[in-house]
Protein backbone atom coordinates (compact mmCIF):
# COMPACT_ATOMS: atom_id res chain seq x y z
CA UNK A 1 0.00 0.00 0.00
CA UNK A 2 1.31 3.43 -0.88
CA UNK A 3 2.39 5.71 1.94
CA UNK A 4 2.63 9.49 2.13
CA UNK A 5 5.28 9.46 4.85
CA UNK A 6 8.36 11.36 3.71
CA UNK A 7 11.73 9.66 3.75
CA UNK A 8 14.02 11.36 6.28
CA UNK A 9 16.85 13.49 4.91
CA UNK A 10 19.97 12.44 6.78
CA UNK A 11 23.01 14.62 7.37
CA UNK A 12 26.47 13.01 7.23
CA UNK A 13 26.91 12.82 11.00
CA UNK A 14 23.50 11.14 11.37
CA UNK A 15 24.55 8.00 9.45
CA UNK A 16 25.28 5.97 12.63
CA UNK A 17 21.71 6.67 13.73
CA UNK A 18 20.36 5.47 10.39
CA UNK A 19 22.42 2.28 10.58
CA UNK A 20 21.13 1.55 14.08
CA UNK A 21 17.54 2.24 13.01
CA UNK A 22 17.97 -0.16 10.07
CA UNK A 23 19.31 -2.82 12.41
CA UNK A 24 16.31 -2.42 14.73
CA UNK A 25 13.90 -2.78 11.79
CA UNK A 26 15.69 -5.90 10.54
CA UNK A 27 15.56 -7.56 13.96
CA UNK A 28 11.89 -6.68 14.36
CA UNK A 29 11.07 -8.10 10.90
CA UNK A 30 12.99 -11.33 11.51
CA UNK A 31 11.30 -11.76 14.89
CA UNK A 32 7.85 -11.39 13.31
CA UNK A 33 8.68 -13.86 10.55
CA UNK A 34 9.97 -16.48 13.01
CA UNK A 35 7.58 -15.81 15.88
CA UNK A 36 10.36 -14.92 18.31
CA UNK A 37 9.97 -12.42 21.15
CA UNK A 38 12.88 -9.96 21.00
CA UNK A 39 11.11 -7.00 22.60
CA UNK A 40 13.79 -6.74 25.30
CA UNK A 41 16.61 -6.53 22.78
CA UNK A 42 14.70 -4.00 20.70
CA UNK A 43 14.10 -1.82 23.77
CA UNK A 44 17.83 -1.89 24.52
CA UNK A 45 18.67 -0.88 20.95
CA UNK A 46 16.07 1.90 20.97
CA UNK A 47 17.51 3.21 24.24
CA UNK A 48 20.97 3.11 22.68
CA UNK A 49 19.65 4.97 19.63
CA UNK A 50 18.25 7.72 21.85
CA UNK A 51 21.54 7.98 23.78
CA UNK A 52 23.51 8.11 20.52
CA UNK A 53 21.26 10.86 19.16
CA UNK A 54 21.78 12.89 22.35
CA UNK A 55 25.54 12.36 22.18
CA UNK A 56 25.72 13.44 18.54
CA UNK A 57 23.56 16.55 18.86
CA UNK A 58 25.15 17.70 22.12
CA UNK A 59 28.62 17.78 20.56
CA UNK A 60 28.06 19.19 17.07
CA UNK A 61 30.87 21.24 15.54
CA UNK A 62 30.06 24.72 14.17
CA UNK A 63 30.06 23.39 10.58
CA UNK A 64 27.68 20.58 11.59
CA UNK A 65 25.35 23.08 13.27
CA UNK A 66 25.41 25.02 10.01
CA UNK A 67 24.18 21.88 8.24
CA UNK A 68 21.33 21.58 10.75
CA UNK A 69 20.45 25.27 10.31
CA UNK A 70 20.29 24.74 6.54
CA UNK A 71 18.30 21.50 6.71
CA UNK A 72 15.66 21.67 3.95
CA UNK A 73 12.93 20.51 6.36
CA UNK A 74 13.81 22.93 9.13
CA UNK A 75 10.69 24.94 10.08
CA UNK A 76 10.42 28.22 8.20
CA UNK A 77 8.98 31.61 9.08
CA UNK A 78 5.53 30.70 7.76
CA UNK A 79 5.63 27.34 9.57
CA UNK A 80 6.26 29.06 12.89
CA UNK A 81 3.77 31.86 12.31
CA UNK A 82 1.00 29.41 11.50
CA UNK A 83 1.87 27.30 14.56
CA UNK A 84 2.12 30.06 17.17
CA UNK A 85 -0.43 32.65 16.08
CA UNK A 86 -4.10 32.74 17.05
CA UNK A 87 -4.93 34.61 13.83
CA UNK A 88 -2.78 35.47 10.84
CA UNK A 89 -3.21 37.51 7.66
CA UNK A 90 -0.30 37.88 5.26
CA UNK A 91 0.17 41.31 3.69
CA UNK A 92 1.92 41.87 0.39
CA UNK A 93 3.77 44.58 -1.48
CA UNK A 94 6.31 47.30 -0.75
CA UNK A 95 4.04 50.01 -2.23
CA UNK A 96 6.78 50.70 -4.77
CA UNK A 97 5.65 48.19 -7.37
CA UNK A 98 6.77 44.79 -6.11
CA UNK A 99 6.22 41.95 -3.65
CA UNK A 100 9.31 39.97 -2.68
CA UNK A 101 8.43 36.34 -1.82
CA UNK A 102 11.80 35.91 -0.03
CA UNK A 103 10.52 38.08 2.84
CA UNK A 104 7.01 37.57 4.15
CA UNK A 105 4.96 39.33 6.79
CA UNK A 106 1.57 40.31 8.06
CA UNK A 107 -0.63 40.92 11.08
CA UNK A 108 -1.82 38.40 13.61
CA UNK A 109 -2.42 37.66 17.27
CA UNK A 110 -0.05 36.01 19.71
CA UNK A 111 -1.59 35.06 23.04
CA UNK A 112 -4.51 37.34 22.19
CA UNK A 113 -2.26 40.36 21.57
CA UNK A 114 -2.19 41.96 18.10
CA UNK A 115 1.31 41.77 16.60
CA UNK A 116 3.09 42.20 13.28
CA UNK A 117 5.20 39.19 12.28
CA UNK A 118 7.66 39.07 9.40
CA UNK A 119 10.71 37.12 8.31
CA UNK A 120 12.78 35.52 5.59
CA UNK A 121 11.16 32.60 3.77
CA UNK A 122 13.13 29.80 2.14
CA UNK A 123 11.61 27.12 -0.07
CA UNK A 124 10.95 23.45 0.63
CA UNK A 125 12.38 22.11 -2.63
CA UNK A 126 14.42 23.38 -5.58
CA UNK A 127 11.45 24.89 -7.41
CA UNK A 128 10.14 26.63 -4.29
CA UNK A 129 13.64 27.84 -3.38
CA UNK A 130 14.08 29.38 -6.81
CA UNK A 131 10.70 31.11 -6.48
CA UNK A 132 11.72 32.51 -3.08
CA UNK A 133 15.33 33.18 -4.13
CA UNK A 134 16.60 30.86 -1.36
CA UNK A 135 15.43 33.33 1.29
CA UNK A 136 17.68 36.11 -0.04
CA UNK A 137 15.54 39.24 0.00
CA UNK A 138 15.77 42.01 -2.59
CA UNK A 139 15.48 45.71 -1.70
CA UNK A 140 11.72 45.45 -2.18
CA UNK A 141 11.60 42.81 0.53
CA UNK A 142 13.26 45.08 3.08
CA UNK A 143 11.02 47.97 2.05
CA UNK A 144 8.00 45.71 2.51
CA UNK A 145 9.32 44.80 5.96
CA UNK A 146 9.73 48.49 6.80
CA UNK A 147 6.18 49.24 5.66
CA UNK A 148 4.82 46.52 7.94
CA UNK A 149 6.95 47.69 10.88
CA UNK A 150 5.79 51.29 10.42
CA UNK A 151 2.22 49.99 10.42
CA UNK A 152 2.96 48.15 13.69
CA UNK A 153 4.45 51.27 15.25
CA UNK A 154 1.51 53.42 14.18
CA UNK A 155 -1.05 51.07 15.73
CA UNK A 156 1.03 50.13 18.79
CA UNK A 157 1.58 46.48 17.87
CA UNK A 158 4.77 44.65 18.88
CA UNK A 159 7.06 43.56 16.04
CA UNK A 160 8.29 39.96 15.82
CA UNK A 161 10.90 39.15 13.18
CA UNK A 162 12.25 35.75 12.15
CA UNK A 163 15.71 35.59 10.61
CA UNK A 164 16.63 32.80 8.18
CA UNK A 165 18.79 33.85 5.24
CA UNK A 166 22.32 33.26 3.92
CA UNK A 167 22.38 37.00 3.15
CA UNK A 168 20.64 39.67 1.14
CA UNK A 169 20.41 39.17 -2.61
CA UNK A 170 23.71 40.34 -4.09
CA UNK A 171 22.68 40.54 -7.75
CA UNK A 172 23.39 43.55 -9.96
CA UNK A 173 19.69 44.34 -10.14
CA UNK A 174 19.52 44.45 -6.33
CA UNK A 175 22.34 47.00 -6.29
CA UNK A 176 20.56 49.04 -8.95
CA UNK A 177 17.46 49.04 -6.74
CA UNK A 178 19.40 50.26 -3.69
CA UNK A 179 20.03 47.15 -1.59
CA UNK A 180 22.49 48.82 0.76
CA UNK A 181 20.26 51.86 1.27
CA UNK A 182 17.19 49.71 1.96
CA UNK A 183 18.97 47.71 4.68
CA UNK A 184 20.64 50.77 6.21
CA UNK A 185 17.32 52.63 6.34
CA UNK A 186 15.70 49.68 8.12
CA UNK A 187 18.50 49.67 10.71
CA UNK A 188 17.99 53.35 11.47
CA UNK A 189 14.22 53.16 11.64
CA UNK A 190 14.13 50.07 13.87
CA UNK A 191 16.09 51.99 16.50
CA UNK A 192 13.38 54.67 16.48
CA UNK A 193 10.23 52.58 16.83
CA UNK A 194 8.29 52.89 20.10
CA UNK A 195 6.85 49.37 20.16
CA UNK A 196 8.60 46.24 21.48
CA UNK A 197 10.73 44.43 18.90
CA UNK A 198 11.81 40.80 19.32
CA UNK A 199 14.05 39.20 16.69
CA UNK A 200 14.62 35.44 16.50
CA UNK A 201 17.23 33.58 14.46
CA UNK A 202 15.31 30.46 13.42
CA UNK A 203 17.84 29.05 10.96
CA UNK A 204 20.67 30.78 9.15
CA UNK A 205 21.36 34.41 10.01
CA UNK A 206 23.78 35.79 7.47
CA UNK A 207 25.35 39.22 6.96
CA UNK A 208 23.37 42.41 6.29
CA UNK A 209 20.47 40.34 5.04
CA UNK A 210 19.88 39.23 8.62
CA UNK A 211 20.55 42.65 10.13
CA UNK A 212 17.95 44.27 7.87
CA UNK A 213 15.24 42.90 10.20
CA UNK A 214 17.52 42.21 13.17
CA UNK A 215 17.51 45.35 15.33
CA UNK A 216 15.37 44.74 18.39
CA UNK A 217 14.99 44.90 22.14
CA UNK A 218 15.68 41.16 22.39
CA UNK A 219 17.56 38.83 20.07
CA UNK A 220 16.62 35.17 20.52
CA UNK A 221 18.25 32.26 18.75
CA UNK A 222 17.43 28.59 18.34
CA UNK A 223 20.05 26.25 19.74
CA UNK A 224 21.23 24.89 16.37
CA UNK A 225 20.87 28.11 14.39
CA UNK A 226 23.84 30.18 13.23
CA UNK A 227 24.40 33.94 13.08
CA UNK A 228 27.38 35.35 11.24
CA UNK A 229 28.81 38.33 9.39
CA UNK A 230 29.50 36.11 6.36
CA UNK A 231 28.96 32.47 5.50
CA UNK A 232 31.93 30.23 6.37
CA UNK A 233 32.28 29.41 2.67
CA UNK A 234 32.57 33.11 1.79
CA UNK A 235 34.98 33.75 4.66
CA UNK A 236 37.20 30.83 3.60
CA UNK A 237 37.21 32.00 -0.01
CA UNK A 238 38.21 35.52 1.05
CA UNK A 239 40.86 34.64 3.62
CA UNK A 240 42.38 31.44 2.20
CA UNK A 241 41.11 31.50 -1.40
CA UNK A 242 39.81 28.01 -0.63
CA UNK A 243 36.14 27.30 0.14
CA UNK A 244 37.16 23.84 1.40
CA UNK A 245 38.40 25.54 4.57
CA UNK A 246 34.84 26.51 5.50
CA UNK A 247 34.84 24.28 8.64
CA UNK A 248 37.92 26.13 9.91
CA UNK A 249 36.23 29.46 9.16
CA UNK A 250 33.06 28.33 10.97
CA UNK A 251 35.06 27.84 14.17
CA UNK A 252 36.86 31.19 13.87
CA UNK A 253 33.68 33.14 13.12
CA UNK A 254 31.94 32.11 16.39
CA UNK A 255 28.66 31.44 14.60
CA UNK A 256 26.90 29.15 17.09
CA UNK A 257 24.40 30.15 19.74
CA UNK A 258 26.51 29.42 22.83
CA UNK A 259 29.46 31.46 21.55
CA UNK A 260 27.18 34.36 20.66
CA UNK A 261 25.49 34.23 24.06
CA UNK A 262 28.90 34.36 25.77
CA UNK A 263 29.85 37.35 23.62
CA UNK A 264 26.65 39.16 24.62
CA UNK A 265 25.30 39.36 21.07
CA UNK A 266 22.16 37.30 21.66
CA UNK A 267 19.94 37.43 24.72
CA UNK A 268 18.41 33.95 24.89
CA UNK A 269 19.00 30.48 23.46
CA UNK A 270 15.86 28.53 22.59
CA UNK A 271 16.19 24.75 23.11
CA UNK A 272 15.49 22.46 20.19
CA UNK A 273 14.16 18.89 20.26
CA UNK A 274 16.87 16.23 20.15
CA UNK A 275 17.67 15.87 16.46
CA UNK A 276 16.97 19.52 15.64
CA UNK A 277 13.83 21.57 15.11
CA UNK A 278 13.00 19.65 11.93
CA UNK A 279 12.69 16.41 13.92
CA UNK A 280 9.81 17.81 16.01
CA UNK A 281 8.54 21.14 14.62
CA UNK A 282 5.59 21.39 17.03
CA UNK A 283 7.84 21.23 20.10
CA UNK A 284 10.16 23.82 18.55
CA UNK A 285 7.16 26.09 17.88
CA UNK A 286 5.94 25.66 21.46
CA UNK A 287 9.36 26.69 22.80
CA UNK A 288 9.38 29.72 20.50
CA UNK A 289 5.88 30.83 21.46
CA UNK A 290 6.59 30.63 25.18
CA UNK A 291 9.82 32.60 24.82
CA UNK A 292 8.08 35.31 22.78
CA UNK A 293 5.24 35.60 25.29
CA UNK A 294 7.66 35.81 28.24
CA UNK A 295 9.78 38.49 26.59
CA UNK A 296 6.76 40.47 25.43
CA UNK A 297 5.41 40.49 28.97
CA UNK A 298 8.66 42.04 30.22
CA UNK A 299 8.96 44.56 27.37
CA UNK A 300 5.33 45.69 27.68
CA UNK A 301 6.07 46.86 31.23
CA UNK A 302 8.54 49.44 29.89
CA UNK A 303 7.69 52.83 28.45
CA UNK A 304 8.54 53.61 24.83
CA UNK A 305 11.47 55.92 25.79
CA UNK A 306 12.84 53.21 28.11
CA UNK A 307 12.69 50.62 25.33
CA UNK A 308 14.42 52.90 22.84
CA UNK A 309 17.18 53.73 25.29
CA UNK A 310 17.78 50.10 26.24
CA UNK A 311 17.77 49.13 22.56
CA UNK A 312 20.41 51.76 21.84
CA UNK A 313 22.55 50.69 24.79
CA UNK A 314 22.26 47.02 23.81
CA UNK A 315 23.84 47.60 20.43
CA UNK A 316 26.44 50.04 21.74
CA UNK A 317 27.75 47.25 23.99
CA UNK A 318 28.32 44.84 21.11
CA UNK A 319 31.90 44.09 20.16
CA UNK A 320 34.73 42.65 22.22
CA UNK A 321 38.36 43.59 21.75
CA UNK A 322 41.64 43.40 23.65
CA UNK A 323 44.16 46.22 23.87
CA UNK A 324 47.87 45.51 24.13
CA UNK A 325 50.25 48.18 25.35
CA UNK A 326 53.93 48.11 24.51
Amino acid sequence: MATTERKPLLLDFEKPLAELATRIDQIRQLAEENGVDVSGQIRQLETRAMQLREEIFSSLTPSQRLQVARHPRRPSTLDYIQSISDEWMELHGDRCGGDDPALVGGVGRLGGQPVVMLGHQKGRDTKDNVARNFGMAAPGGYRKALRLMEHANKFNMPILTFIDTPGAWAGIEAEHQGQGEAIAYNLRQMFCFDVPIICTVIGEGGSGGALGIGVGDRLLMFEHSVYTVATPEACAAILWKDAAKAPQAAVALKIISHDLKNLGIIDQILPEPIGGAHSDPLTAATNLKQALLDNLEELNRLTAPERRQLRYEKFRRLGVFTEFTS
